[in-house]
């Protein structure tokens, strides 16, 4: 006669009930108006120091530097309208 094992991963799980936690209106905003400059933005803002400098080459790096340190500071500051 075969001897009867249980195995830890043929035992299904229980599925929680609960509701997942959500966070208040407020924390969504805050989070959202402090998030970090996306790729796109920062190389869009690079390309467009490249353009006003007049095409010239040899500063992309710097240009992304200083696209990045633009909007990193414009998304900590106020908007004032």
């Amino acid at each position: 006669m075969a001897k009867k094992t249980t195995d830890a991963l043929s035992v299904p799980r229980r599925r929680s009930t609960s509701t997942p936690r959500r966070r208040p209106a407020a924390a969504k905003e805050a989070a959202a108006g402090s998030r970090e400059p996306t790729f796109e933005e920062i190389a869009e803002a690079a390309y467009h120091r490249y353009l006003k400098r007049g095409g010239s080459q040899g500063t992309d790096f710097e240009d992304w530097l200083e696209a990045e340190r633009d909007l990193r500071s414009r998304k900590k500051t106020p908007n004032s309208q």
